[in-house]
């Protein structure tokens, strides 16, 4: 790695409110000279929209664009061109911070630049507030406690699949719902766990919706989970998932 080469940030800014972007991201989004962040074919992006009071007239924007289709498309090549783009970027020593939604090692777009670029020029990672714990702090349900094994569980997953990971767990975070909502939560009742379960979508937005998982039905949207507790320990058991959230 060349001194003269820039920094590459993968900057987590969180779950959607401003505020919840730490510190250090903030000081490092600020000082960049390039940001760059995924963005849909169609619409603004959510990440960049996160950030978007302190981004300067003065900063390089590179735009990756991510087409949001059911269909498979060339997800490689997306990520080639947009690491070539920011790759010369670095090159010239101009530092570099990637936006990530939540935190961007967990399950975060930035991982496949890093797998691109961090051999090659100097890479700092900024970790984020993720959705799950934004989730279980907005509901004020604890997650887990002591030994209990918590599982965090892609809602595009079989139903084998889910019921497996869930009855493994004491407790359960199930992610990506939109379309396989329904059938997730009819699963989830088919293991009796209704009534142990919460909802939470746009999680720390002014658009926020917490339910019991019960009292949801019809569409959701992608930015949504389920909070699920199977274990023993009282404290959260005493949380109440079987309760009113509390709003």
């Amino acid at each position: 790695m060349s001194a003269a080469t820039g920094t590459l940030y993968g900057l987590g800014v969180g779950p959607g409110d401003p505020e919840l972007l730490t510190l250090k991201a903030l000081r490092l989004l600020k000082a960049a000279p390039v940001v760059a962040y995924p963005a849909p074919d169609h619409g603004t992006s959510f990440a960049r929209a996160i950030v978007a009071e302190y981004l300067s007239a003065e900063q390089e924007e590179i735009p990756i664009v991510v087409p949001m289709r059911v269909e498979r498309f060339p997800a490689a090549a997306i990520y080639d061109e947009a690491a070539e783009r920011i790759g010369a970027r670095l090159a010239e020593g101009r530092d570099v911070a990637v936006l990530c939604e939540g935190d961007p090692f967990f399950y975060g777009s930035f991982m496949y630049l890093f797998e691109r670029l961090a051999s090659r020029f100097p890479t700092e990672i900024v970790p984020g507030v993720s959705s799950v714990m934004a989730a279980s702090a907005a509901l004020k349900r604890p997650l887990a406690a002591r030994n209990d094994v918590l599982t965090v569980i892609p809602g595009p997953l079989d139903d084998a699949a889910l019921g497996a990971r869930i009855e493994a767990a004491e407790a359960f975070a199930i992610m990506k719902l939109g379309r396989h909502f329904p059938r997730v939560k009819a699963l989830i009742e088919t293991l009796g766990l209704l009534d142990r379960c919460a909802y939470a979508e746009r999680v720390s937005l002014p658009e926020e919706r917490l339910l019991p998982l019960r009292d949801v039905s019809g569409d959701v949207p992608y930015f949504s989970m389920i909070l699920g507790y199977r274990g023993t320990e009282p404290a959260i058991r005493g949380a109440a998932f079987d309760q009113e959230p509390a709003r």
